[in-house]
């Protein structure tokens, strides 16, 4: 969501990246975590996954293109929807931008 409380459209050509201040601390001797300025979350999983294609480099449609691939047992569009909510979320708490 945006300030003005409408929904931010995520195109297929988006490149997601950390935003400035934000980092992925994926360790094996740890649990990975989003750190982010004055807040931290635990991430795993999926969402783990979503962080490190998270690059900048990558667009939104290889992204979920990646992530079927990875984990086939959820359908592309159940996976579209959760990466899509997931980035929303991450959209709101000034953790990612997109370029």
């Amino acid at each position: 969501m945006s300030a003005e409380g409408q929904t931010i459209e995520i195109s297929p050509d988006a490149r997601p990246r950390l935003a400035r201040g934000c980092r992925l601390r994926d360790s094996s001797s740890e649990p990975s975590m989003l750190l982010m300025p004055e807040r931290a979350l635990k991430v795993n999983g999926t969402a783990l996954r979503v962080l490190q294609l998270c690059d900048g480099q990558r667009t939104f449609a290889e992204i979920l293109a990646a992530l079927t691939a990875e984990f086939p047992a959820q359908s592309p569009g159940d996976m579209e929807r959760d990466t899509t909510q997931f980035l929303h979320r991450l959209l709101e708490k000034r953790a990612i931008d997109l370029s």
